[in-house]
């Protein structure tokens, strides 16, 4: 049996929540639990946020950026190492994306080089129109440095916390409570699914306003269709906010199970010349994949070779993801880096780590890369 990523794991409420989606006829994007799982989100995160249920992360971030007043000719500062969900939004508003490096100590963005490049770009008046640092693979971003900077100079922060909600930060703030926005992901392999979808959370309520009367096709309040401006069809189903609601009820269990799954993992594979990601005092990952490197000096092989090994054997793996500055839609964008991420891409390996996954299956995996790199 194939040994997957990470798919979906439902809890074993769902059915009961959809079928009271149902009986209240509520199927449509707009409805009750959609409103439930906004308040529960909403709870978890923190009572002073709005959240707003989207059809997607993307979309999230396509309505957060259009929010700070993203437009064309902008320059928008990203993480490189990102899902292209992560940045594509920026494109559709017809902005430019300028790429940054992450730090070793985090595999986030690298806070001091975005705070030395405002300050040359405060200088020269080109000021980026927004920051979207990315929480990679569950871990939180440096919040309190990538807030202060952006505060310092007035640039709205839209932090990418898809990977991460589960998550905490320094003194317990929750990953997705962060920046003038964050924005999180319900997709099949996340830590808590809708089957697809996500979420706007933002401290701005008015931007919790404008983004539900944009999702909607931005009509205005009259008896027949009249529109100022335009719109999208970016509102959640009501059938999958009720999904979501009987996610919410497992999340921290999910949580924690990935990280049993990253601990064995690392205990078993302690090995010279591999490296799995590090995790800054104070921070508390979801751990949502496993990521770890392989040095091919070291050990003779590398992640390439690991991973078709893996998958002769009905095991997913899959590189971290490959840096947006070296994929062909953005060369000769501007980046700022060592190299660090494009590092991590050519030795980078994620592991199998969806929630359900078993101890036996585990060490399945464990025992075939013992045994490749000890041949």
């Amino acid at each position: 049996m194939r040994i997957h990523l990470s798919r979906p794991h439902l809890s074993g409420h769902e059915m009961l929540s959809v079928s009271d989606a149902f009986a209240s006829n509520f199927i449509a994007p707009v409805g009750p639990q959609i409103d439930q799982f906004e308040a529960e989100v909403q709870e978890y995160l923190g009572s002073e946020l709005h959240c707003v249920c989207l059809s997607s992360g993307s979309a999230s971030l396509h309505i957060a950026l259009r929010l700070a007043g993203v437009g064309p000719g902008d320059e928008v500062w990203v993480s490189s190492m990102t899902f292209a969900g992560g940045v594509f939004p920026v494109n559709y508003l017809g902005a430019k994306p300028r790429f940054f490096d992450l730090s070793t100590k985090s595999w986030t963005i690298e806070t001091t080089r975005v705070a030395d490049e405002l300050t040359k770009a405060a200088k020269h008046n080109r000021l980026p129109k927004a920051i979207v640092p990315t929480d990679l693979y569950g871990q939180s971003v440096d919040l309190d440095s990538l807030e202060s900077v952006a505060a310092q100079y007035d640039v709205p922060l839209i932090v990418d916390s898809a990977e991460s909600l589960g998550a905490t930060y320094k003194n317990g703030r929750k990953a997705g409570s962060g920046g003038d926005a964050s924005i999180l992901s319900f997709n099949g392999n996340k830590i808590i699914t809708t089957s697809g979808g996500g979420m706007l959370v933002t401290r701005h309520r008015n931007w919790a306003e404008e983004a539900r009367f944009l999702a909607t096709q931005a009509r205005d309040p009259a008896p027949h269709y009249e529109h100022s401006t335009y719109g999208y069809n970016y509102r959640l189903s009501n059938v999958c906010a009720a999904i979501g609601l009987a996610q919410m009820k497992v999340l921290d269990s999910r949580v924690t199970r990935r990280r049993e799954i990253f601990s064995r993992y690392r205990d078993a594979l302690t090995i010279p010349g591999i490296t799995f990601m590090p995790e800054p005092a104070g921070f508390r990952s979801t751990r949502w994949l496993t990521a770890m490197t392989i040095d091919p000096s070291e050990i003779g092989v590398g992640r390439e070779d690991v991973r078709r090994m893996l998958l002769e054997n009905e095991i997913e793996s899959r590189p971290l993801w490959k840096p947006m500055h070296m994929q062909p839609l953005y060369a000769g964008s501007p980046y700022h880096g060592e190299g660090v991420d494009e590092m991590l891409f050519s030795q980078g390996l994620c592991l199998p780590s969806g929630s359900d996954m078993t101890d036996g299956e585990q060490d399945e995996v464990i025992g075939r890369i013992r045994r490749f790199l000890k041949k």
